[in-house]
């Protein structure tokens, strides 16, 4: 067994873990390993917003996106899912990941510094991108399989065994930042209207969560207890967060069916959610009944089915600092994304 934090960004603790060293997970679990000389990745949303009557349009949109991934300089992986906001909006989402992030820029000069402009759409289609940068210190990944998913399919591999998982603060013992830093908060975001371009200036360690489910190679009693009795209670915590989150510090939750390449519907979904804080994140995990009820509906499962169930949990948690994020709307209804976060300068 060794550390979720790969040796090379280990250093002396200023700040304690939540476990002993002698601590024993319950379950195993992996994280994901990069190349020691990587330094910074970039998670990158190209999200497309309509209604029905608009659905041509954005698929137009979405073909557009696709192909600019696979221009010169696009992602190393990139997926795509969908969800029907608390607005009633169909929203779109390809997510791209790049190790380079001065292949990015390029590749953002050419394609995607357009695309919430309002030149790529017409006033019936809104369009967003939300883009971190974040430093290799700064998130972190945790795999239940050796199916890699999001931001860990650009690094090398998975580790080893990791002792750093399976209790209350392991995402942060994970974070080699929270080795010597709080990661609080600092300051708080502000919009920028220009017409129907709106420009999200960020706060300092924003954070964001990316926690996905893929139960495709179930089967029998494992698929009814999965289907029947923890998806549901995933979804209420999933709905809790879209439409009352603001006042626990989630400005935004998104929880979204991945398609496929044709655009058919998968058997695996993730929520992601951008918080004010990782502390903030921290505290619905550890003490809000609704995700207490996610908890006890998983462990529940994963008790009865054993090493024997199929399936797969992931997740990936990023705290970005200011200059390493970069949000921008066109034509989105007010609720969108960090847009919300004008509500908070309402109250």
């Amino acid at each position: 067994m060794e550390s979720a934090i790969p040796k090379s960004l280990q250093c002396p603790r200023t700040r304690r873990r939540r476990i002993p060293d002698d601590y024993t997970p319950p379950y195993p679990s992996t994280v994901a390993r990069y190349k020691s000389d990587l330094a910074r990745v970039v998670m990158g949303y190209f999200g497309v917003q309509y209604r029905s009557s608009s659905g041509r349009e954005a698929a137009s949109l979405g073909h557009r996106i696709a192909h600019a991934f696979g221009s010169d300089g696009g992602p190393r992986h990139w997926d795509r899912a969908q969800y029907i906001d608390e607005a009633g909006f169909t929203n779109i989402l390809s997510v791209g990941y790049w190790d380079d992030p001065s292949t990015f820029e390029n590749w953002f000069g050419m394609h995607g510094a357009g695309w919430a402009s309002g030149t790529n759409a017409s006033t019936e289609v809104g369009t967003f991108c939300e883009v971190l940068k974040p430093a290799i210190e700064r998130f972190e990944t945790l795999f239940s399989s050796d199916v890699r998913e999001g931001v860990a399919c650009i690094a090398e591999g998975l580790s080893d065994l990791v002792q750093e998982h399976a209790y209350w603060g392991g995402a942060r013992d994970r974070i080699p930042m929270s080795q010597t830093d709080d990661m609080a908060p600092v300051g708080a975001p502000r919009i920028v209207t220009t017409g129907l371009h709106r420009r999200v200036i960020p706060h300092e360690n924003i954070c964001l969560i990316r926690s996905g489910q893929d139960w495709a190679a179930t089967a029998a009693e494992e698929r009814r207890m999965y289907v029947e009795e923890v998806e549901p209670v995933l979804r209420a915590g999933m709905n809790f967060l879209r439409d009352d989150g603001l006042q626990i510090g989630c400005f935004a939750n998104r929880y979204m069916a991945v398609v496929d390449a044709s655009g058919a519907v998968t058997e695996k979904s993730f929520g992601m959610s951008w918080w004010r804080s990782l502390e903030a994140l921290e505290r619905w995990a550890e003490s809000h009944p609704t995700h207490l009820a996610i908890f006890g509906a998983a462990m529940k499962y994963l008790s009865t089915m054993g090493p024997a169930a199929k399936l797969k949990l992931y997740h990936e948690v990023t705290v970005a600092a200011s200059d390493e994020q970069h949000f921008e709307y066109f034509n989105c209804h007010p609720r969108t994304g960090m847009l919300r976060a004008d509500e908070l300068s309402e109250k």
